[in-house]
């Protein structure tokens, strides 16, 4: 008797010009408190390309001797619950995976993760539109997390990428903080973040009492904070050092189910962009690539086991 096996797609050699394959791995069964979802949606994120390329197996955060999965966010259905978990068969879930060095990841038809780091997905919002919000809508609210509140006379936040998918929410997010957001992204842009109820600049100033470094400009973005302000930047393995009293830090993106639940409902009622560029089969994950390594893309290619 064979056993059954489900298709994902993982880097067998970082930095190839092809580096991407699909191949069969046997199926997991959940264990206490995890859940295996049917993935019906799965982005495409800048840090999969990353990873393809072999930035991080370079940087040692990558140690996998055959293979690493791709893919960190996903939207699709409950197909087994494990024991203590209460999620019915066929419940429309969001989620994500954490860390670099696994050999499975969202690029696949099926993934098992724990319970907690899921959410249930809104009535009123699709599942690939869905697929879009966790990793970006979680690293941009705990960015805004490391940010913490403005103080008096010191509310000017720089977000960096603003018209990127974790810089527009975190636009956004910052708001509802308090901070007074101005956007930096290119100029055919201006439209797009000024929507987001930010200001634009395409060309900033130093000076900002805070800067949110989503484009990873790194010491560039460092350069545009006010001595004694704040530095929030998104690669926590290759933070900028601290320099004028500035204080220096980097999300590093956790699962967090209600934290998801919340963001998936603004999205839903509109609160939160969420952009779809285009849907394409799992098949074709290393064109989807090869379109966003190129930049320039707004909005997310989204994968369809």
């Amino acid at each position: 008797m064979s056993t059954p096996t489900f298709r994902t797609a993982v880097v067998r050699t970082p930095g190839a010009p092809d580096p991407i394959e699909i191949i069969d791995v046997p199926v997991a069964q959940p264990g206490p408190g995890e859940v295996r979802v049917a993935i019906a949606a799965a982005p495409v994120n800048p840090v999969d390309i990353a990873v393809a390329q072999g930035f991080f197996h370079a940087m040692g955060l990558i140690n996998q001797p055959e293979y690493t999965g791709l893919g960190w966010d996903f939207a699709g259905t409950v197909a087994v619950a494990g024991p203590g978990v209460d999620l019915a068969v066929g419940t429309r879930v969001a989620g994500m995976v954490a860390g670099f060095d696994r050999d499975h990841g969202t690029y696949a038809e099926q993934v098992v993760v724990p319970v907690t780091g899921l959410a249930v997905v809104p009535d009123g919002l699709d599942l690939v539109t869905a697929s879009t919000v966790p990793l970006n809508g979680l690293a941009a609210a705990q960015i805004v997390d490391l940010l913490g509140g403005p103080s008096a006379g010191r509310d000017r936040l720089l977000v960096t990428g603003a018209a990127g998918a974790v810089g527009g929410y975190v636009a956004v997010l910052a708001q509802d903080r308090g901070w007074r957001v101005t956007g930096l992204a290119r100029t055919e842009d201006e439209e797009f973040v000024r929507s987001l109820g930010a200001d634009f600049t395409a060309d900033p100033e130093p000076g900002w009492d805070a800067v949110a470094d989503g484009a990873t400009l790194q010491e560039r973005g460092l350069a545009l904070v006010r001595d004694g302000g704040r530095f929030v930047g998104v690669r926590p393995a290759a933070t900028p050092a601290p320099e004028r009293g500035v204080t220096v830090a980097a999300v590093e993106t956790h699962p967090d189910g209600p934290r998801l639940g919340d963001l998936l409902a603004v999205t839903a009622s509109g609160g939160l962009p969420a952009r779809v560029h285009a849907v394409v089969p799992l098949e074709s994950v290393a064109d989807a690539h090869r379109a966003v390594a190129k930049g320039g893309v707004r909005g997310r290619y989204v994968l369809k086991p």
